[in-house]
């Protein structure tokens, strides 16, 4: 599927996971819920003490992997076993966020995509906790890519970047 398939499907998974390698070089993914504005500059939030922090420290390359409509299946014409999903992978340089408007701004996306009836409540929660919140932002290196394995209401399966 095509990088704009990709980057549509980090929007509409419920969390994205981010691998990581720890200062002992080990992989280390955490499942992360990720907003972006542009789909090529990514946020999420954590404590700002932690294991994701130490690994951007240490190694500041992710990777993102986001997985939907994931649901086993068997072939309605060959009747093979299979899994119909959908799938979006990138990579890119995660950096922890120091300037307060960009934590905010960051923050603010956040909150849109998973929060959106609570906005009421976003500058009180920002004034009340930013200090004890760290910000990180992840610049894709290049653009997602994006598979999918899924049946047309014929049965028929629908090949690259076909859709209906």
């Amino acid at each position: 599927m095509n990088s704009e398939w990709a980057a549509s499907l980090f929007r509409r998974a419920p969390y994205v996971t981010v691998s990581f390698v720890t200062p002992e070089g080990e992989p280390y993914a955490v499942p992360l819920s990720l907003a972006s504005a542009d789909g090529q500059i990514w946020y999420f939030h954590c404590a700002p003490v932690g294991k994701k922090l130490d690994c951007i420290r240490y190694n500041p390359k992710v990777c993102l992997s986001a997985v939907t409509r994931c649901e086993p299946t068997v072939g309605p014409k060959d009747s093979a076993f299979t899994l119909q999903f959908e799938s979006a992978t990138a990579t890119g340089m995660a950096e922890i966020v120091d300037d307060v408007e960009e934590q905010t701004n960051a923050l603010r996306l956040i909150c849109e995509r998973f929060l959106p009836q609570h906005l009421h409540c976003f500058d009180e929660s920002v004034k009340r906790s930013l200090h004890r919140t760290a910000v990180v932002r992840i610049t894709l290196s290049a653009p997602p890519v994006g598979k999918r394995k899924a049946y047309d209401k014929n049965g028929d399966e629908m090949k690259w970047q076909r859709m209906e």
